[in-house]
């Protein structure tokens, strides 16, 4: 066992039934089964018999998270379908898990034991569960005799559509029904809802029984395969960040770039005391990397701080060290024990912390200064009857009772009251304003939201230990200023992320429904009234009023919590840009002028005089900017008369003297570029400059094509035939503003040509039967040169532009030799990260050939773009450490996280700045491949559909009171709500943030 709570526990269990096993006896109501005979009772063993015996090791990591693995201990490797992985893959699941589950639904044996015990249970439960597990076990039937041994495989339409009419009626009668549809929804035009009910009520056989449940199970599906729309944002040409707005309501607090000067500024001398305070003070609203940074990286040693600033310091920083352990790992039973790790340093925490105004007191309690000073509160009362081996409070004890900020402001008759804060003790040297925005909580916003999501999302949320936790919680929030509960409320969806109104939401139910099973009702505080005490001026919705026979029961309950999530976030502003002024760094002001290269600037008027742009450095550039320009120039008119002979003589450009000289001008201009670039970093930016660079970029991408078709590397040969064959179809398509419906299936009914088999019914000039690049040594250079400029670029002027340019036609490579170079990749929205085999081969024909190290940044599938900004540092900082610069590769989403790991870098501490702009291991390039860095229409649409999706739901549930117990519906909610509390989904609860236009 660790006690320190920085390692790994664990223990090891075993457990033997002796073949038997426990047996689940029912009988009649009011009996119990020892009173009923034989003949009156039902029985059936629980377990079968490989679950009867076992023995595996348990860990419990430092943050309360378990695991299991195999028993060190063990005499026998036991493997087999309920090994340790099986327990892990319920308790903690990963990768493998889904794989896991999957083969215990398949084995038939432990299905009916489960449907036995069900049986007992609920008749009509068993009934369900029943014609549930029959319809899995025929389709993995159908799937092994279609030979589908992973999702990817249904894939194209066709065999989906036949995989749907074996599963339906049992043969491929219904395959030319089915595949229009499937057509219908790739193309865009959502589900026809029609033919999908007629479909299944000729095949389904007790359709009619339950058609009103398969009419709103077809409507949802329409829902999630149809289009969307939704609100386009609006745009403005001038928007002050949050940080530079209402700059009167940050005044005396510093900015991240003050505090970085001022800690790096006189090193050997002390901080002054009130610096020191200041910073001590703002603590809570750092990021753990800056309070790291101010401790360890800055060079001040301990003497150089107030006593009492360090010391707050320091425990901030162990404070924020474990909470964002716990930040990416809580919910679900994964992590059932985390609430008893997280009391240990909570009540430390918010006991420093709490600073609640003594003097206001509610109406029928007792008054502070009548009450004798040795009376308990309601925390110390329950942990005092526990010791003495009774959790119930007395009414003697709750005569006297005191109550916790939190219930004192919930219960207040005049909530204005709870307004009037406090003034801080006289040891802040700061003014009123900053006392009021930021509290004197050892605990920031963010930490309080984590460890209230973590709270929220425990399957022991009946246990006293997590309540007690949220508890405390809510008291430090009431004992704070007011702007610090909303911005904890605001922290609650994502914490440290964008806020995000649909995760709020979720959030925020959870929230007012906190179980308080464990306090008495007298003590158990009223969460509408103290969320309504903290936001003046809106109404928190309650949920029996949206309920069947509540009062708006005809509207929706998420969508007034929705309401009251979006209000949240825009009062939260004030907060936003207080984190936004302490965390981060800006080197430049919005109303700045954007860095331009310098013969821009000296053109437009910006320079003083024409002599400032010639003298010293300038005179070089100037110099070197027309040495450029003419290099280019000359390269050009060269290559020109190169390609005219290419194309009169036939011959390679390796085999052209004209080439030759032609190339040897190109490689001057580079050079010369390359010295413009030295003296000016903003010198890509102008416009020659940067058209130039465009060509070589195009150049490149056809010469590595190029390449790949002549070395026959890995599939290029077929993608390139395929693609020829797709681009001829362009010409069949028109080209306008307004497209016709059929337009997209006509493509779709197209790329069956395009991928197909080669036919020998086809003709002979066919593109199928006469494949242009699986023979290139029968093409001539240009040709080859020509297809592939043919099928990669679409637009024509494009493509007559590259054509006609010497400097793609001549196939200059890059220069023989290894580079001084790392690179990190970071893909897209589905990834196994460090592990993907995303570039596999081309990576490790860089190696070979260039001596180029590629790092796999460790990017999660469908996670926030602040947790991949995260991965690709870690990545960044494991490659710094060859001696070499990087450049990043982006893939789709991975853009996206790559542009934030910029921003995050460049706006953070000394240390991670240095990441990215050091001249020897910083930054230096990066390559966009399809890149979603701008996010796409998936994020709002797909926020859309998953708002509509939730407020359908919630119909079905009010149309299912008639029908269910509330108990029943109760349960069922709650099973729902723990399984997506589940490890690995409230990670993803905010997947569409990083795809938001």
């Amino acid at each position: 066992v660790n006690m320190s709570f920085e390692g790994t526990t664990q223990c090891e269990l075993s457990w033997d039934f002796q073949g038997s096993s426990p047996i689940l006896q029912v009988t009649s109501p009011g009996n119990t089964p020892a009173q009923s005979s034989h003949e009156d009772r039902q029985q059936v063993p629980v377990l079968i018999k490989d679950l009867c015996q076992g023995r595996l090791n348990m860990e419990i990591s430092p943050v309360g998270g378990l695991s299991f693995t195999q028993a060190s201990t063990s005499r026998e490797d036991k493997e087999g379908l309920y090994d340790w992985k099986f327990f892990n893959a319920i308790v903690s699941p990963d990768e493998d898990s889904p794989t896991r589950i999957r083969d215990v639904l398949y084995d038939k044996k432990t299905m009916y034991k489960l449907l036995a015990v069900t049986k007992l249970v609920n008749a009509d439960l068993e009934k369900v569960l029943r014609y549930f597990l029959t319809q899995v076990w025929r389709a993995k039937e159908i799937f092994d005799q279609e030979g589908i041994s992973e999702p990817g495989k249904v894939i194209p339409g066709h065999k989906m559509a036949r995989l749907i009419s074996l599963f339906l009626c049992g043969d491929i009668s219904q395959v030319d029904e089915i595949l229009p549809i499937i057509r219908r929804v790739v193309a865009g035009d959502g589900l026809d809802v029609v033919r999908v009910k007629e479909l299944l009520r000729k095949h389904v056989e007790n359709y009619d029984e339950w058609a009103a449940e398969f009419d709103r199970a077809a409507k949802w599906a329409a829902v999630m395969l149809g289009p969307m729309t939704f609100n386009q944002g609006f745009v403005e040409c001038e928007v002050p960040p949050s940080a530079e707005s209402n700059q009167e309501i940050y005044v005396g607090i510093p900015t991240a770039k003050d505090i970085y000067d001022v800690l790096r500024d006189k090193p050997q001398l002390p901080l002054d005391p009130s610096f020191s305070n200041l910073i001590s003070r703002i603590a809570p609203y750092m990021t753990f990397r800056q309070i790291s940074y101010v401790l360890n990286s800055s060079g001040r040693p301990s003497n150089h701080w107030q006593p009492f600033d360090l010391k707050r310091l320091r425990y901030v920083y162990s404070v924020k060290k474990k909470v964002q352990e716990i930040s990416e790992s809580y919910g679900g039973l994964s992590f059932l024990p985390q609430s008893f790790f997280v009391s240990i340093f909570l009540g430390e925490a918010t006991r420093s912390s709490l600073r609640a105004p003594m003097d206001i007191v509610a109406e029928n309690h007792v008054k502070p200064e009548a009450a004798d000073h040795t009376k308990r509160t309601v925390l110390s009362k329950l942990r005092r009857h526990r010791l003495e081996g009774s959790s119930r409070l007395t009414e003697e004890d709750n005569e006297g009772f005191v109550m916790s900020p939190a219930s004192r402001v919930a219960s207040l008759s005049n909530l204005h009251l709870q307004h009037e804060q406090p003034r801080l003790a006289s040891k802040y040297n700061s003014s009123s304003g900053v006392e009021d925005l930021l509290g004197d909580s050892l605990l920031g916003p963010q930490d309080v939201a984590i460890l209230l999501q973590a709270g929220l999302t425990s399957v022991m949320k009946g246990s006293t230990v997590v309540q007690l936790n949220q508890r405390m919680l809510l008291d430090l929030m009431a004992s704070q200023p007011r702007t610090f509960a909303i911005a904890v409320l605001a922290e609650l969806g994502t914490p440290g992320s964008q806020g995000v109104p649909r995760a709020l939401t979720s959030a925020l139910m959870a929230f007012i429904e906190m179980d308080q099973s464990s306090f008495k009702p007298a003590h158990r505080i009223d969460i509408h009234n103290l969320l309504e005490s903290w936001l003046p001026g809106l109404k928190i919705p309650r949920r029996d009023d949206y309920l069947a026979g509540g009062r708006w029961a005809r509207q929706s309950y998420y969508d007034a919590i929705f309401g009251v999530s979006v209000s949240i976030l825009d009062l939260a502003e004030v907060y936003s840009g207080l984190k936004l002024r302490i965390q981060r760094v800006r080197h430049s002001n919005e109303s700045d002028p954007v860095p331009g290269p310098k013969e821009e600037s000296f053109l437009t008027g910006v320079e003083t005089s024409s002599d400032e742009f010639h003298n010293n450095a300038n005179s070089k550039l100037a110099t070197s900017i027309n040495a450029a320009k003419e290099k280019i120039a000359t390269a050009d008119d060269l290559g020109k008369s190169a390609v005219f002979e290419l194309k009169s003589s036939g011959k390679p450009s390796k085999e052209c003297a004209s080439c030759a000289s032609a190339i040897s001008a190109y490689k001057k201009a580079f050079a010369a570029c390359a010295q413009v670039l030295s003296l000016d970093k903003n010198a890509f930016q102008a416009h020659w400059f940067k058209s130039f660079f465009r060509r070589n970029y195009d150049a490149l991408m056809v010469k590595s094509v190029y390449d790949n078709v002549i070395e026959d590397v890995d599939n290029v040969r077929i993608w390139m035939d395929a693609l020829r064959r797709g681009s001829s179809l362009r010409s069949t398509v028109p080209v306008c503003d307004g497209l016709e419906s059929n337009y997209p299936r006509s493509i779709l009914d197209d790329l069956d040509k395009v991928f197909s088999p080669i036919s020998s019914t086809q003709g002979e000039n066919s593109f199928i039967t006469n494949p242009f690049f699986a023979c290139p040594e029968k093409q001539k250079e240009q040709d080859i040169v020509d297809a592939i400029i043919a099928a990669l670029f679409y637009d024509p002027s494009e493509r007559e532009f590259i054509a006609n340019d010497p400097l793609v036609r001549l196939l200059i490579p890059n220069d023989p030799g290894n580079y001084n170079f790392t690179i990190i990749t970071a893909m897209g929205v589905i990834t196994e990260g460090k592990k993907g085999r995303e570039l596999e081969k081309a990576v490790e024909r860089l190696k070979k050939k260039r001596g180029v190290v590629t790092v796999r940044a460790d990017t999660g599938t469908a996670r926030s773009v602040d947790y991949n900004a995260n991965k690709i540092e870690e990545a960044v900082e494991q490659a710094v450490k060859l001696g070499r610069p990087y450049g990043l590769v982006g893939y789709s989403q991975g853009c996206a996280n790559e542009f934030n790991f910029e921003s995050l870098m460049l706006s953070g501490t000394p240390d991670q700045q240095k990441l990215l702009i050091s001249s020897e291991t910083g930054l230096i390039c990066r390559q966009l491949l399809f890149s979603a860095a701008n996010g796409s229409v998936h994020g709002p649409a797909g926020e859309a559909k998953a708002h509509q999706l939730i407020t359908m739901s919630e119909d079905f549930f009010k149309y299912q009171q008639g029908y269910f117990s509330r108990a029943f519906i109760s349960s069922t909610l709650n099973i729902i709500n723990d399984i997506l509390d589940y490890r690995v989904l409230p990670n993803r609860r905010s997947k569409f943030l990083s795809r938001r236009t």
